[in-house]
């Protein structure tokens, strides 16, 4: 049982860097090493400081690209995952078990389309049609009382103009299709990545010097465990968002309980963001019906986001990484400020691979270390074939 060199790109997953690093330092051929002269030393430094500045512009003018291209690794981390699980299972080769992993998601996604899209479709529709009529009752109820008519005539004074509002709805149709262009160049950027990982991930090492490539490839490692086990956790725990939501919103009566439901688990990605999101049609169409339902559905949110973060949350963290919810927040917060809408999406790994760089390089922690509080198995062996 081995592997031979043309397997391997076959046979490895993105996440085994440090058996690639190995493999290519054993085809190296050593150099001799010459003593360099003081000018020497000094015109090397020069150049190291001027490129080290430059690379930094580049990569801050690169910035939007740089993104994309993690959010690419994070899909193509996704596939490779599922795939190696089916190889382990199945025995199946490469091409055939990520062809089936794609092939299943897509079935799985237009089954779930098929099945739901009617009556989500109409829930977005009622809730669409709802919200103005129930704005309109919690408008008629707090103009019975001094201080609801206070907030009122604020909210009044807040209220964008008409050309604001069409500027607004421009920007956000702009937004929209930039969204969707950037999510189908995500989603083959993706599928390339983990069609050929070690063609990518073997390049990335090759550019590193054969001293510091072993610990680089762990620290790689490192990141691609910890980012797969927090996209398991988040994939449980958006589910659970998104399930409960909905069901907790359906039992006191809300409408569009489902579609709330759906938005709230999908902004979940974003931890803390999916209940906020959801909180503000959900309360308004339940005090749209009547003041008890108004605040059943206020009961529901707090319940839901209670339960997340005190039971789920605690018990998925056995099996992701384990990040403090006052970083996680901070870590939104920043990227948010210095990337925009792309960095609070993609804010919880950006600061996962942060935390994960800060152990290795700074605290110099080993591998096992910084996925002690992750999940176990840190590494799944390579498949191995006969020759």
């Amino acid at each position: 049982m081995a592997i031979n060199k043309a397997d391997l790109g076959e046979l490895v997953a993105m996440s085994h860097f440090a058996e690639q690093s190995e493999v290519i330092t054993a085809e190296e051929v050593p150099h001799p090493v010459a003593r360099d002269s003081l000018e020497r030393r000094v015109f090397r430094g020069s150049i190291v400081v001027i490129a080290t500045f430059s690379a930094a512009y580049v990569v801050w003018q690169l910035v939007d690209l740089l993104l994309l291209l993690f959010a690419c690794s994070l899909v193509s981390l996704i596939l490779l995952t599922i795939t190696n699980a089916l190889r382990q299972r199945t025995r199946l080769p490469f091409s055939v078990a990520l062809g089936l992993t794609v092939i299943g998601l897509l079935g799985l996604l237009g089954g779930a389309i098929a099945f739901f899209g009617a009556t989500i479709q109409g829930e977005f529709v009622e809730l669409a049609n709802r919200l103005p009529a129930a704005w309109a009752s919690v408008q008629d109820r707090l103009s019975t009382s001094a201080i609801g008519a206070a907030i009122l005539v604020k909210a009044q004074g807040l209220a964008p103009s008409g050309q604001a509002i069409v500027d607004a709805a421009t920007t956000a149709l702009a937004a929209v299709g930039g969204a969707l262009s950037g999510a189908a160049i995500v989603l083959v950027g993706g599928l390339y990545l983990a069609a050929q990982p070690t063609l990518y991930s073997g390049g990335l090492l090759r550019m590193i010097p054969a001293r510091a490539r072993a610990p680089a490839a762990e620290t790689l490692d490192a990141i691609a465990v910890s980012l797969r086990n927090w996209l398991k956790g988040q994939a449980l725990g958006m589910l659970f968002v998104g399930v409960v939501t909905g069901i907790g919103l359906w039992l006191v009566g809300v409408p569009a309980a489902w579609a709330i439901g759906l938005v709230a688990g999908i902004a979940e990605f974003v931890p803390y963001a999916g209940i906020f999101l959801a909180a503000v049609p959900a309360v308004v169409l339940g005090f749209g019906q009547d003041t008890s339902t108004g605040l059943w559905t206020i009961g529901v949110l707090i319940a839901v986001q209670q339960l997340q973060g005190n039971l789920v949350m605690p018990l998925l963290q056995n099996k992701m990484v384990d990040l403090p919810p006052a970083i996680t927040i901070f870590g939104i917060i920043a990227a948010g400020i210095l990337f925009g809408v792309a960095g609070v999406l993609l804010a919880t790994p950006l600061t996962i691979v942060v935390l994960v760089l800060v152990r290795r390089l700074y605290l110099h922690e080993d591998k096992q270390e910084v996925l002690a509080s992750a999940d176990a198995s840190a590494v799944a062996p390579p498949v191995t074939v006969d020759d």
